[in-house]
């Protein structure tokens, strides 16, 4: 009784081990998943905080600046007497403050406000477009675990099949009502679909470690996608019209936003850097004691740059360029989209128009044909090569069917990923 207790605890504790190890989730679960986890975004995030920052320190003023000077560290008979400013500092000695602050002229401030806030709108752009990328490759790698999930299904319903022709075969040889080819011939076929199996395996294995980068969990988890979302309802991308999304595809796309930013910015540098022709005014105020016929003087004054040598021709000749780059770099983003948005959507009207040829009951059809053969295989009325040649037609079919889905699937996803937004 001891013994039969610990193998129950030990059983049970093995499942819920395996429970907490396997993740199964559905492709939405795993989005918000990535969406809250994934530490590319989370960095990007980052970095519009940042440039958030420049913004605080664009519209903060220049620091007055403060100075002490002129002071004799030792006595001169020729001083005349002055009184301490605090203790004995400044008894008898020679002393200048001055205080100094300075101005922008030409509304530099404003200006460079304009660029950093404009650098925060790209920094956003930056983290959509980043998204997009992402979200992309994401539901690729899901739609390619649930292919490979349903491949491994059909592998070993095909096992099981055999397996049980196995079974039967083994006690006929025991019995020796056959020969001993016709079961190594039929074990050599469970071995090949098993070796398929593995390969599937491997390919698993290969898309959840992907998947475990962007959805930051445990190397340790076994990811598994539930089939929701697999296979795609055709009729709502087929009454779609080109023309129609084209038109709205710009105003989503984060790279022509982009386009559009990097003009303004260009715009606005050639607005700031002609300021610059402009010289600041550094306003000050001073304070000497002994230093002149008063004893205590206070004056005021101004200091600027003379734009003689430096008109800042340079720069501003390199803002105008900038101005006519964005613009050319801007046309290529629009021939870039319209370009992708072409090529998505024949590619996702080709790959529903294949999928509509197959039959709604096809594949039905294939496992009550496998369920039938397995049947008259075992009764003797079809023939092992007929058996394995059918075998090889019901997995092919099989894999056709699922490529057929998973590519009006991808295919969907890369049009949503070139108009910018979901359909």
């Amino acid at each position: 009784m001891k013994r039969i207790i610990l193998l129950y605890v030990c059983i049970n504790f093995g499942l819920q081990s395996h429970a907490q190890e396997t993740l199964k989730i559905s492709k939405q679960e795993a989005e918000t998943m990535f969406l809250q986890n994934n530490l590319l975004l989370i960095s990007e995030k980052l970095n519009i905080e940042s440039q958030q920052a420049e913004v605080i320190l664009a519209k903060t003023w220049h620091n007055p600046e403060f100075s002490i000077s002129e002071i004799n560290l030792w006595k001169n008979s020729t001083v005349e007497p002055s009184p301490p400013f605090f203790g004995n500092f400044g008894r008898n000695q020679q002393v200048a403050f001055e205080l100094s602050q300075l101005v922008q002229t030409t509304g530099k401030r404003k200006k460079l406000i304009a660029l950093e806030e404009v650098d925060v709108s790209k920094a956003e752009q930056y983290f959509e477009d980043l998204l997009r990328g992402l979200k992309l490759e994401l539901r690729n790698q899901l739609t390619e675990l649930q292919y490979v999930q349903q491949s491994v299904e059909v592998h070993q319903n095909l096992i099981e099949n055999i397996s049980i022709l196995t079974n039967a075969y083994q006690n006929q040889l025991n019995k020796g009502n056959i020969s001993k080819a016709e079961y190594v011939r039929l074990k050599a076929q469970e071995l090949e679909i098993n070796k398929e199996i593995l390969e599937l395996t491997r390919q698993s294995n290969e898309i959840q470690k992907e998947l475990k980068l962007l959805l930051r969990v445990n190397p340790a988890v076994i990811i598994e996608i539930t089939d929701d979302g697999f296979v795609k309802n055709p009729q709502s991308y087929q009454s779609v019209f080109l023309e129609q999304i084209a038109d709205r595809a710009k105003e989503n796309r984060p790279d022509y936003k982009l386009a559009l930013l990097e003009e303004d910015y260009s715009n606005k540098l050639l607005a700031y850097e002609k300021a610059q022709r402009i010289p600041d005014l550094n306003f000050g105020v001073n304070y000497d004691r002994n230093g002149s016929t008063m004893f205590d003087f206070v004056g005021l004054g101004v200091s600027f740059d003379l734009p003689i040598f430096n008109q800042n021709k340079g720069n501003i000749r390199k803002a105008q360029i900038s101005i006519e780059n964005a613009k050319v770099q801007k046309e290529q983003t629009v021939l870039t989209i319209e370009n992708e948005i072409s090529l998505s959507y024949k590619s996702l009207q080709q790959a529903i128009d294949f999928l509509n040829k197959i039959e709604t009951d096809y594949e039905a059809d294939l496992d009550l044909l496998l369920e039938n053969y397995t049947k008259n295989f075992t009764s003797r009325n079809v023939s092992m090569l007929e058996y394995f040649d059918f075998m090889d037609v019901y997995l092919n079919n099989k894999k056709i069917i699922l490529e057929a889905r998973k590519e009006v699937n991808q295919k969907a996803e890369e049009l949503n990923y070139s108009l910018g937004k979901d359909l």
